[in-house]
């Protein structure tokens, strides 16, 4: 008997900017207080937790799940699973959880993502002394840009403005920031080792603050979309900024995934999982990725853009959340409502399980029983997203 997912207890640690507020705990260690929080909460059920998945870009390798569940105090029974669908990962992990509650494999999972950018290993390919700063994307022959180019040629393609990607960004520190003071966030946070807040938003980064930003990539190494040959255009004057961009962060997100049955129960609000896909596309356009992968999980959901009442995106770059927007035809209003990445940061492997704990508190917020969409999209071209709904 199949069995609908709900996720319930949605939790995160406050985001911080890479070397600042959690710039001395690894990723276990952040993990750990959210999935604490989380189990504390199902813990009246009296329900074993089948399983730990998370979803982890940059850290030390082995399985992070398993080294958090237990630095957690979840006991030496919990298991723990890492998953790595680069910054889909935490939505990946909790698409996954999920899957197996509804075929009836699992009854109580904790699912998110962590990631610390700050004590991420510093490595090195053998045998070169080169610095490996990420893994490939694709392999040789097919265009494997960094994310900020890529962000870059995508607003060139699509044409994407400097001032409509900076009107975003602007539009993102000031709702980030208004409802920080607000006490928005309150009921969501998890602090960590005295840090209580997230500390990127800025209500000062206005459209003239922006406007003072160079081009971070302009001249850079790009590639072709039609060829994998790099070329370097010295007079290329891009359009992504430090200002209209995320930033490397730290944090993490968790939350609970089981059945309808256990949240009843224990009188959670929750979140139904109506439906979930993954999406792939060209690796020279990854910030695309997003919107064929909520075309799918809306298409499965049996749900139309018009009938969503709330949106939750990665914004790595205003860029790229604007263009997948655009593809989608989405009612920008709806979209990141409370602000996104850019405000808040991109903590990689955990960004998609934060776009859920965003959702749950907007929902549950909100006098709107409309279904919302998370949605990332990742390097090589790839995309994930999930429809949701509110459990009357």
């Amino acid at each position: 008997m199949t069995a609908a997912p709900v996720l319930v207890a949605a939790r995160r640690t406050p985001i911080a900017t890479a070397g600042r507020g959690f710039a001395g705990h690894s990723v276990d260690a952040l993990a750990a207080p959210v999935l604490a929080e989380v189990a504390a909460a199902l813990a009246p059920a009296g329900i074993e937790i089948d399983d730990v998945v998370l979803g982890n870009c940059m850290g030390p390798g082995g399985d992070v799940a398993r080294v958090a569940a237990l630095r957690a105090g979840l006991g030496d029974r919990v298991p723990g699973v890492t998953v790595d669908r680069q910054c889909g990962s935490g939505l990946d992990a909790v698409m996954q959880a999920a899957s197996r509650v509804r075929a009836g494999d699992a009854r109580l999972l904790l699912a998110g993502g962590a990631e610390s950018a700050s004590t991420a290993p510093h490595r090195a390919w053998p045998g070169t002394g080169e610095r490996y700063s990420r893994a490939p994307f694709a392999p040789a022959g097919f265009p494997d840009p960094d994310m900020g180019p890529a962000a870059d040629r995508l607003a060139a393609v699509l044409g994407i403005s400097r001032a409509r990607q900076d009107a975003w960004a602007a539009r993102s520190h000031a709702r980030a920031a208004a409802a920080q003071l607000a006490g928005v966030f309150d009921a969501e946070l998890v602090a960590v080792g005295g840090v209580s807040r997230d500390d990127r938003p800025r209500a000062g980064m206005d459209l003239a603050r922006l406007a003072r930003f160079a081009p971070a990539f302009a001249g850079h190494e790009a590639t072709d979309a039609t060829s994998a040959t790099p070329r370097h255009d010295a007079s290329a004057r891009g359009t992504v900024t430090a200002g209209n961009s995320c930033g490397f962060s730290d944090g993490a997100a968790a939350m609970a995934v089981t059945t309808e049955r256990v949240a009843r129960e224990l009188g959670l609000p929750a979140l139904r999982v109506r439906a979930a896909a993954v999406a792939a596309g060209d690796p020279a356009l990854p910030g695309l990725g997003a919107a064929p992968a909520a075309r799918a999980a809306l298409e499965r959901a049996g749900v139309t853009i018009g009938d969503l009442g709330f949106v939750e995106i990665t914004e790595a770059f205003a860029a790229q959340v604007l263009a997948v927007s655009d593809d989608l035809g989405l009612d920008e209003e709806l979209v990141s409502a409370d602000g996104g990445a850019i405000a808040m940061g991109h903590p990689w492997g955990a960004s998609g399980a934060v776009l859920l704990v965003r959702l749950a508190a907007r929902m549950a917020a909100a006098d709107d029983a409309r279904p919302g969409l998370a949605a990332c999209s990742i390097g090589g071209g790839q995309g994930i997203a999930m429809i949701v709904e509110r459990v009357a």
